[in-house]
C-alpha cells in the first residue's frame, strides 16, 4: 500500500508541475495587440521615409507609425503608433494583395477583430466620374480579370468588346452569373458615413493640374479637386483608352445589377477584398468595418487629338498625370476618417 500511495503522490506531483509550467507559459504569452485601424496602401516609391513619396510615406511620417512589426510572410513589414493605428504595404497586383493581407490578418501577434481597415491608394479614373487629385469613395469593387477573351483582332463585328463573362458566350450576356471572389459589396452606410465626413475636405488644385485637365473631355474632367463617391473595376492588367472606359462601366453596371456607377481603376483591391472577406469568415476581421479610397492620379482615356497609345506613352513618362497630387490627397482625406475612428473606436459598435 505505501508502494501505491508513493507512486501516486509522484505522479500527481510531476502532473501538478506540468500544469504549473503551462501557466506560466500561458500567462507569459503576451495578449495580442488591438489594432484599432488598418491603413491599406499598394506601393512605396523607395524607403518609407525622407524620400520621394509611395503610398505609404505620408501615413507613416505624418502619423508618426515609429513600431515596425517584420511581415516575412508579406510583402512589406507592418508599421504602427501607439494610438492603436497600423499601415501595410500590399505589393502590387492582386496576388501580392491578396497573400500579404492573408499574412497580416492571420498574425498571431494582432487582434484585428474590432479594426477598421481603409483601402488608400491611387488610382485612374473616368473624367465623367471624378477629376485629378480627387478623391473617391466604392460602395461597390467589381473584379474586372474574371473574363474571356478575344484577341481585339478577333472581335465580332457586332460585339462593343473582347471581354466575355464567365459561363457566358458574348459580352454582358443576360443574366449575369456572379462567382466568388467577383464582386464586393461594401458597407454602403460606412462608406456614406465617410464620404460626409470628407465631402468639403479642402483639396489643393495646382496650375500643372489645370493643364493637364483643359486636354480632356468628361462630365467632371474640368473640375478642381474634389471627394465624391464611385465604385471600382479591379484589374490586374493595367488598361488605357477610351473603349476600354465605356467597357468597365458597363462591367460594373452589369455585375450590380445596375446599382454600381464605375468611378475608378486600380489593380490590387479584388485581392485585398478577398482575403479580408475569407478573414472574416475566420472571425479574424468586421467585414462592416471595411473602406475603400482610391484617388485620382490619371484619367483612363486619352485626351483629344491623341491616340490611346500616345496617351498611355505620355502617362508612362510622367508627364501628364497627377501621381502626388493623389498621393496628398489620399492621405488629407483618408486622415480625416482615421482620426475620427480613432476618436470613437469601439469594440462592439461600428461608426457611425
Amino acid at each position: 500500500m505505501t508502494v501505491i500511495f508513493t507512486h501516486f503522490f509522484r505522479v500527481a506531483s510531476v502532473a501538478a508541475l506540468l500544469l504549473a509550467a503551462l501557466a506560466v507559459r500561458a500567462f507569459a504569452r503576451p495578449r495580442p495587440i488591438e489594432v484599432k485601424v488598418v491603413v491599406v496602401a499598394m506601393f512605396e516609391a523607395g524607403e518609407d521615409t525622407g524620400d520621394e513619396p509611395g503610398e505609404l510615406q505620408f501615413w507613416v511620417e505624418r502619423d508618426h507609425l515609429d513600431r515596425i512589426y517584420p511581415l516575412p510572410a508579406g510583402y512589406h513589414a507592418a508599421r504602427m503608433n501607439d494610438a492603436g493605428e497600423m499601415a501595410i504595404v500590399t505589393g502590387q497586383g492582386t496576388a501580392q494583395a491578396a497573400a500579404t493581407i492573408m499574412a497580416l490578418g492571420l498574425d498571431p501577434r494582432f487582434d484585428f477583430s474590432h479594426a477598421y481597415w481603409i483601402v488608400a491608394g491611387i488610382a485612374g479614373a473616368s473624367p465623367d466620374r471624378a477629376s485629378l487629385a480627387s478623391a473617391v469613395w466604392a460602395r461597390w469593387v467589381v473584379d474586372g480579370g474574371m473574363a474571356y477573351e478575344l484577341d481585339a483582332r478577333q472581335i465580332p463585328p457586332d460585339w462593343s468588346t473582347g471581354f466575355v463573362p464567365l459561363h457566358k458566350t458574348r459580352p454582358f450576356e443576360e443574366p449575369a452569373e456572379i462567382l466568388d471572389g467577383q464582386v464586393f459589396a461594401l458597407n454602403p452606410q460606412l462608406a456614406q458615413w465617410a464620404f460626409e465626413l470628407t465631402r468639403d475636405t479642402p483639396l489643393a488644385d495646382s496650375e500643372h493640374l489645370q493643364k493637364t485637365r483643359v486636354q480632356f473631355d468628361g462630365a467632371v474632367a474640368q473640375r478642381p479637386p474634389f471627394v465624391t463617391m464611385g465604385d471600382e473595376l479591379s484589374s490586374p492588367t493595367y488598361w488605357h483608352g477610351s473603349r476600354f472606359d465605356a467597357w468597365a462601366a458597363q462591367w460594373v453596371r452589369y455585375f450590380t445589377g445596375g446599382k454600381g456607377e464605375f468611378a475608378t481603376s486600380a489593380m490590387e483591391d479584388a485581392g485585398t477584398l478577398q482575403s479580408l472577406q475569407f478573414l472574416a469568415r475566420a472571425k479574424r476581421v468586421d467585414w462592416q468595418r471595411i473602406l475603400v479610397l482610391r484617388t485620382v492620379s490619371n484619367y483612363d482615356r486619352e485626351p483629344r487629338g491623341l491616340s490611346a497609345s500616345e496617351s498611355l506613352s505620355i502617362q508612362r513618362a510622367g508627364t501628364a498625370g497627377a501621381y502626388l497630387p493623389a498621393i496628398e490627397s489620399a492621405y488629407t482625406v483618408g486622415h480625416v476618417v482615421v482620426s475620427k475612428i480613432l476618436q470613437h473606436w469601439q469594440r462592439d459598435k461600428i461608426l457611425p
